[in-house]
């Protein structure tokens, strides 16, 4: 790059200067629009997530196992983190599974650490319960359990309770692209179906 000579760049600066006369300085930042809250936030939450072509059930504690039996497919080899709080009879534990020994299972059942509502988007933060990020990734159906004390308005309201230290997956819906001509595809990066068992 050319550096302009001491007369041109005085000329310009001048003009600049002569420009912004009367104009007083600093620039005020306008406020960030604040998002109303809601009365329900377990429910918006469910809402969003959806919106999001996702399959979203609503139990309670005492049915929750049933719940997570019947979001299975019949026959469907199951993977599980350890740590896992739900008996899911028949799935095998990950035991440090390839990418290639997790394709050959159907689903992956975990939990999460935080649900957002306003986004509709589960973040996990690969702890007990939750498993390495390529469980919940490779297998075509991801069942995932959130608590309702674990949803949150909104993103701001997430980001405290998460380890900065760990790794985060943050999920909204199943995994989606689209093609040129806007054409969806489901399942190219991640689970095709995204079953969320929301725990009152």
């Amino acid at each position: 790059m050319v550096e302009a000579s001491k007369p041109a760049r005085e000329e310009i600066l001048g003009r600049v200067r002569r420009a912004l006369a009367g104009v007083e300085p600093g620039y005020a930042v306008p406020p960030s629009p604040r998002i109303a809250p809601v009365s329900d936030v377990v429910a918006h939450f469910a809402e969003r997530v959806a919106d999001y072509r996702a399959v979203v059930e609503r139990c309670s504690a005492a049915d929750l196992a049933a719940g997570v039996a019947a979001a299975l497919p019949a026959g469907a080899r199951v993977v599980v983190p350890a740590g896992l709080t739900v008996p899911v009879p028949g799935a095998d534990e990950d035991a440090g599974f390839t990418a290639a020994e997790l394709d050959g299972y159907d689903a992956v059942v975990t939990e999460a650490r935080v649900g957002i509502a306003e986004t509709g988007t589960i973040v996990l933060d690969h702890g007990p319960g939750q498993g390495r990020r390529a469980i919940s990734l490779v297998p075509d159906r991801h069942v995932c359990i959130v608590r309702a004390d674990q949803v949150v308005p909104d993103v701001p309201d997430a980001l405290p309770l998460l380890d900065p230290r760990r790794p985060h997956t943050w999920i909204s819906g199943p995994s989606a692209t689209s093609d040129i001509e806007l054409d969806r595809v489901e399942g190219v990066h991640g689970p095709r179906t995204l079953h969320v068992l929301l725990v009152d």
